[in-house]
């Protein structure tokens, strides 16, 4: 089985893009990338997954959004379940600029065979689809407190958030089930840069990840070990299950 992360850039920016593949019980890294049209980024995808081939791709951006106005419900509970952990997600409508964009990507993923799956039977192959948030995600999988704030603030301090992030993945993600393999990931990454342009291509790539493993776990553990806010007729974002994990490194 195969798991596609992607951090959509929900306007022209670059989209951080995560493949990862479950072989006999063992998740490896196999691509970590950026890329900046739609066309490049499905393109990608279709080179990591052959049409034969089952996988679940996890999208960070609103692919289901059919209010004309105002917030989706999904939205609006990101705020009530997360709002502790300043992890509310961004109000998504029709009327916002980047509404076609990330809508149609979601229809080009459909017309690829990749159905939507706010419900899903566990370790099923097939084609899927998820929306996915990664500061709640984060937050559940290294039982945090609050977000970490990498995406705000002045660089010094952004960088340090996002190298949390990344010992985080990089020594807490091998400890859950199923367990990533880390091994690579400096093949990829290899340091946590100092200036604005490349430590957003960083962060672009660690949520990108995040996204992907999100993936997995909904498809290993479904509704057991996992929440979905919303539904696919209004929208909905897959989140992990608070998991007891002791974060030593904060």
């Amino acid at each position: 089985m195969k798991f596609i992360g992607i951090d959509l850039g929900w306007k022209s920016q670059p989209s951080g893009l995560c493949y990862l593949e479950l072989m006999d019980n063992k998740l490896e890294i196999l691509d970590l990338d950026r890329k900046e049209s739609i066309a490049d980024i499905l393109d990608w995808i279709d080179n990591c997954v052959q049409k034969s081939e089952s996988a679940l791709i996890a999208v960070d951006a609103p692919t289901l959004i059919p209010n004309v106005t105002g917030s989706r419900i999904c939205d609006k509970l990101t705020h009530k379940y997360f709002g502790k952990y300043h992890a509310g997600c961004y109000p998504a409508n029709l009327g916002l600029p980047f509404a076609e964009r990330t809508v149609n990507f979601g229809l080009q993923l459909e017309s690829r065979g990749y159905s939507h799956a706010p419900k899903i039977e566990a370790q099923k192959p097939g084609k899927y689809q998820i929306e996915v948030f990664p500061h709640p995600a984060i937050v559940h999988l290294f039982g945090l407190e609050r977000i970490l704030k990498y995406k705000k603030g002045r660089l010094h301090e952004r960088r340090l958030e996002l190298l949390k992030l990344y010992n985080y993945i990089l020594e807490i993600l091998p400890s859950h089930s199923p367990q990533l393999s880390t091994a690579n990931l400096g093949n990829f990454i290899s340091s946590i840069p100092t200036k604005g342009r490349e430590l957003k291509a960083v962060e672009d790539k660690l949520d990108s990840i995040i996204c992907a493993y999100v993936a997995v776990h909904w498809w290993y553990w479904g509704e057991q070990r996992n929440l979905v806010l919303g539904d696919e007729t209004t929208g909905y974002i897959v989140v992990p299950s608070q998991l007891k994990t002791a974060s030593c490194l904060a």
